[in-house]
C-alpha cells in the first residue's frame, strides 16, 4: 500500500502555532497550566505546542509524560508529575493521533482523580473512529479513514516531521 502525506512539516508547525493560540485563548486568565502528553509522539507534539505557546504568552508552562500502554490502555497510567504538581491547575492533555478513542479516555480518566481549573483535549489527526464518548477540543486535522487504513506520524526537531495515511 502506498503511504500519501496528509501533514507536512510545515504544515504541522502552522497547526501547532494555531492550537497554541486555541490554548492560550482557553487559559488566558491562568497564571500556569500543564501540558500533558501521551508517550511518545503526544509527548514530543506536547513539548511542540509548549515551545510554541511560550513565544505567545508569558503564562507558565509546566510539561507533563504520560506513560500508557496504546494496546492495553486499561493498565495503570503514571505521569511525570505528581499529582500534587497538577492539582488545581488547568490541563491540556495531548496526543498525536486518536482514532479509537481508548487511549484517551483513559488518560482522562486517570487526570479526574485531582480538581482541575480546566481540561482539554489536543490532538494532531483525530480519525473519527470513535468507539468511546471523547472528543478532541482542539486537533490539527480531521479526517475520514478506513479502518484498514494506517495513519503514521513522525515528529522531530530537524524538520522531517510529517503524518502519513497508508
Amino acid at each position: 500500500m502506498s503511504k500519501n502525506i496528509i501533514l507536512t512539516n510545515q504544515q504541522i508547525e502552522h497547526t501547532t502555532k494555531r492550537i497554541a493560540y486555541q490554548i492560550y485563548e482557553t487559559f488566558v486568565e491562568e497564571e500556569e497550566i500543564v501540558i500533558a502528553g501521551i508517550t511518545d509522539n503526544g509527548y514530543i507534539f506536547a513539548e511542540k505546542i509548549a515551545q510554541a505557546f511560550s513565544t505567545i504568552s508569558t503564562i507558565k508552562i509546566s510539561l507533563c509524560e504520560v506513560h500508557t500502554d496504546k494496546q492495553n490502555p486499561e493498565k495503570p497510567i503514571t505521569t511525570s508529575l505528581s499529582k500534587e504538581e497538577y492539582s488545581n491547575k488547568g490541563l491540556v492533555l495531548v496526543d498525536d493521533v486518536l482514532s479509537s478513542g481508548a487511549t484517551l479516555i483513559y488518560a482522562v480518566k486517570h487526570f479526574l482523580d485531582v480538581p482541575l481549573k480546566k481540561f482539554k483535549t489536543v490532538v494532531l489527526v483525530d480519525r473519527n473512529h470513535k468507539k468511546f464518548p471523547i472528543k478532541a477540543d482542539f486537533k490539527g486535522i480531521s479526517l475520514s479513514t478506513s479502518l484498514l487504513e494506517h495513519v503514521d506520524v513522525v515528529l522531530d526537531s530537524n524538520g522531517n516531521s510529517y503524518a502519513s495515511l497508508s
